[in-house]
């Protein structure tokens, strides 16, 4: 009889202690997740082909090709050749096709360079802001908070003659900017 009591008592701890061992886990497990962000998930689908809504911009479909801390690129393959999609994180409404997974690894390229980039091949741009509205020119200068457009015709290259003026937008204000 004392036998009995003795295994029920050992299964009622073992129990206890399966019970705690799964409340623990299930807490490291909700911990993990709080420290998981978006891009840490986009980095990890570099390659896949994702839907986003993009503020004044609405839906945007593209394969991931890149991911800064603050931007990703996408290139749409039903589009031209060069078509890339360059969105800011901040104008980021939702995303669709996320596989769950997580890269860590620190993205090191800013959204300063990655337009330094742009700017540097003299690629005519559009640039759409956040309300909607958008602007086409080439990137003259990319400074600390905002950069300089040359505004001219979509079908005209960076030319003296073509621009029709400055334009300098904070970065705060763009969504996504395309190439042309």
């Amino acid at each position: 009889m004392r036998w009995d009591q003795l295994f029920e008592d050992l299964e009622a701890q073992q129990h206890e202690w399966l019970r705690r061992e799964v409340e623990t886990e299930g807490r490291i497990t909700r911990a993990e997740r709080a420290r998981v962000h978006l891009g840490d998930r986009l980095a990890a689908d570099v390659g896949r082909t994702l839907r986003v809504r993009v503020s004044g911009v609405g839906p945007v479909v593209g394969t991931l090709v890149d991911v800064g801390p603050d931007w990703l690129l996408l290139h749409d393959p039903q589009r031209r050749e060069q078509q890339e999609s360059l969105v800011l994180t901040g104008a980021l409404r939702s995303v669709e096709g996320l596989t769950g997974r997580v890269d860590e690894r620190p993205r090191r390229r800013s959204l300063r360079q990655a337009l330094r980039a742009v700017s540097r091949d003299r690629a005519p741009v559009r640039i759409h802001d956040r309300e909607g509205d958008h602007l086409s020119g080439t990137i003259d200068r990319v400074l600390a908070d905002h950069l300089d457009l040359a505004r001219h015709a979509d079908d005209e290259a960076r030319r003296s003659a073509a621009v029709r003026g400055t334009v300098s937008v904070p970065y705060a204000a763009v969504s996504m900017l395309r190439r042309l």
